[in-house]
């Protein structure tokens, strides 16, 4: 599973939005969750990290990986 910190999501929109993206990044296998309350997005798969940060950025927010 891949964790990720996003940043800038104010609202269900934004979580659809930030759902649809990652959903998008080639190697997602499901989108877990989008939490808008931790403000954390997780996916199951092998993508590239990159990509992930990409496609959230590529909607207007911000996003990096929880350690």
């Amino acid at each position: 599973m891949v964790k990720l910190k996003v940043q800038g999501m104010s609202c269900e929109h934004c979580v659809r939005a930030v759902e649809k993206a990652l959903g998008g990044v080639p190697g997602v296998e499901s989108v877990v969750e989008v939490s808008l309350e931790r403000g954390e997005a997780s996916v199951e798969g092998q993508p590239e990290l990159a990509a992930l940060v990409n496609a959230i950025e590529d909607e207007g927010y911000t996003a990096e990986p929880v350690s």
